[in-house]
């Protein structure tokens, strides 16, 4: 006697599984530009490596008899997979099924899938589409009753972002319990012109009287310069790409070896541009990403949150195919003061290679924080006090590099100041409690009222000054450690990269 029918059925519940929501729904997910979840697990993924877990669960309809008849599978689906070689746990929202919501959601397989994550130390990527399980008004009558609210499993979401890469691909109207999927995130990636991001949708939002469509309320050009989302793509097999150079970084969990990667980058490679490119006229910006592109291994840097948050840039890179976590000023965007933004990005930056143990490279230039009545309504000091903070509490390895300014409380987030100082500096190096220019004025006000040429005594003075505030003078006290040829940086961020993580 064999199992030769059960087999058939276990076999027929697994193609109906495979329609999703069947040929209609399909087809319309395709029209507007998206790929149905299958398609997208089978894109991200290692061409053949998904194995779904819990495939069949959905909701079944039967005949009198109790034969199966019909089959609504759940809007869920999740597995295992490779990225890379490396094992994953990969999620993916079927909007087909029902819009994602509520009444056709098995809330026990998003727990599960969190939890095996968490469990199994792997990797978290979620393809969040529609409202990720979250409710609708319509189930209220389905159920008779009402609930206060919950969220299953989020508590495994917190013990995730604790202990495993966590990513979030956006890629439809994305809302309520999804958007949170979405925030809930080490890494997260909207998809332009397809992908937004609400609390709740216009049509709930209309309520308030407002008249938005889903791009105008929620769309990528908005989440990706306020910080909720990292980074715009073109399409999806764009943001497949980025989530796959993501992970490329990190390990697999908090506290597992990072992996180096083959380096055909000659470490003692100099670069004759940067002697040249921070202009000696202090009030002209130069590019930083240049620099970061002639010091780090070539074609290595994976720049995240390019949209807000302007005045720095975060990125990991690879040192002698060492990952690091890079932390630089970027003076073309307000000279690089540190803005409320600012300051929370480059917070949230220094905890992420914190908690996976990224050395951080940090190239300073920070004229201070942004001042003003918009910076004060910003509590840009707050924000900059938690950055700073972040960067006193992070035991990560940590490098800096003082490319031109440092000025003040926000000057001092270079590093802390109470560990070793593994530091260089260049010759363009500008540092101060605050810049004298500006200053001059208020400090000698008697002595210029008291010459016969004011404005020849105001250049006699500012000569004087530049020369007390010259780099070399702080290297002889032996308050900076190191002025370096800036060709070097190159070498000795690898000698610094190969002593922290290659022994």
């Amino acid at each position: 006697m064999s199992w030769k029918r059960e087999l058939d059925e276990l076999n027929k519940r697994q193609k109906l599984a495979e329609q999703m929501g069947g040929k209609d729904k399909v087809a319309r997910q395709k029209a507007k530009g998206k790929l149905t979840a299958r398609q997208r697990l089978d894109q991200l993924l290692d061409r053949g490596t998904f194995r779904e877990i819990g495939k069949i669960a959905g909701s079944g309809q039967y005949d009198d008899k109790g034969d199966l008849e019909g089959f609504t599978a759940s809007n869920f689906i999740f597995g295992k997979g490779l990225i890379n070689a490396r094992p994953v746990v990969a999620t993916a929202d079927d909007f087909t099924v029902r819009g994602g919501a509520a009444d056709a959601a098995i809330h026990r397989k998003f727990v599960m899938a969190e939890k095996m994550a968490h469990d199994m130390r792997l990797p978290l990527l979620r393809m969040i589409d529609g409202t990720g399980g979250g409710g609708s008004v319509k189930s209220l009558e389905d159920m008779g009753f009402t609930y206060v609210p919950f969220l299953p499993g989020w508590e495994d979401v917190v013990k995730n972002l604790e202990t495993v890469p966590v990513v979030a691909l956006a890629l439809g109207p994305t809302a309520g319990l999804g958007a949170a999927r979405a925030v809930a995130s080490h890494y997260s990636v909207m998809v332009k012109g397809v992908s937004q991001l609400f609390t709740a949708g216009p049509k709930v939002v209309a309520a308030l009287g407002e008249d938005h469509d889903n791009e105008g309320l929620g769309g990528s050009d908005i989440h990706t310069r306020n910080g909720a989302i990292d980074d715009e793509v073109a399409s999806e097999a764009e943001a497949f790409a980025k989530v796959r150079g993501f992970l490329s970084y990190l390990p697999d969990y908090a506290g597992a070896p990072l992996t180096r990667v083959e380096n055909s980058d000659p470490v003692d490679r100099t670069e004759e541009k940067l002697l040249s490119i921070v202009p000696r006229d202090k009030s002209k910006a130069y590019n930083m990403r240049r620099i970061i592109e002639y010091v780090m291994d070539k074609d290595s840097v994976f720049e995240m949150g390019r949209r807000w948050g302007r005045g720095v840039i975060t990125a990991f890179a690879r040192l002698d195919g060492w990952p690091v976590a890079v932390l630089a000023g970027d003076p073309t965007y307000l000279g690089g003061s540190w803005t409320a933004s600012t300051a929370e990005k480059a917070k949230r930056f220094v905890e992420l290679a914190e908690q996976f143990g990224l050395p951080v490279i940090h190239l300073v230039d920070n004229p201070g924080f942004m001042i003003g009545l918009e910076a004060e309504k910003a509590a840009t000091i707050r924000r900059g006090v938690e950055a700073l903070n972040a960067i006193y509490k992070a035991k990560t390895p940590w490098a800096s590099v003082i490319i031109r300014k440092a000025y003040g409380v926000a000057g001092a987030a270079m590093s802390d100041h109470t560990r070793f100082q593994y530091r260089f500096a260049w010759p363009s190096g500008d540092w101060g409690s605050l810049p004298i220019d500006g200053g001059v004025e208020v400090a000698y006000k008697s002595e210029l009222e008291a010459s016969d040429n004011p404005a020849a005594k105001l250049v006699e003075i500012k000569d004087r000054l530049t020369k007390v505030t010259s780099p070399f003078r702080t290297a002889e006290k032996f308050l900076v450690e190191d002025i370096i040829d800036p060709r070097q940086t190159r070498a000795l961020l690898c000698e610094f990269t190969q002593l922290v993580l290659g022994r």
